[in-house]
């Protein structure tokens, strides 16, 4: 199992997903990020390449999609919150979009 992120973690690895657009989720130990493509295919293109990067991570996102748009939730429920997987998968996800 991944411990969850100590608070250094957190500061050093968390501040640029905040400020790349990830917001903490409130009432959990998530965080959240919400995608907007030009049309269904290129939403639908994002998580198609996202969930390849989540098979070879053995980490899987809570996600939802409506026509352009992409809703993600990232937490690693095993850890009871935010570990790095999390941090790597939110990274390779903002790198595809």
């Amino acid at each position: 199992m991944t411990d969850k992120l100590t608070e250094a973690q957190r500061a050093a690895d968390l501040a640029p997903l905040l400020a790349a657009g990830w917001r903490m989720v409130e009432g959990r130990d998530a965080i959240a990020r919400t995608y907007n493509f030009a049309n269904f295919v290129e939403a639908f293109g994002f998580m198609a390449r996202a969930a390849l990067w989540a098979e070879k991570l053995n980490h899987h996102p809570e996600w939802f999609n409506v026509y352009k748009t992409v809703e993600v939730t990232l937490s690693t429920h095993d850890a009871g919150g935010l570990t790095i997987l999390d941090v790597e998968l939110a990274r390779r996800m903002d790198a595809l979009a």
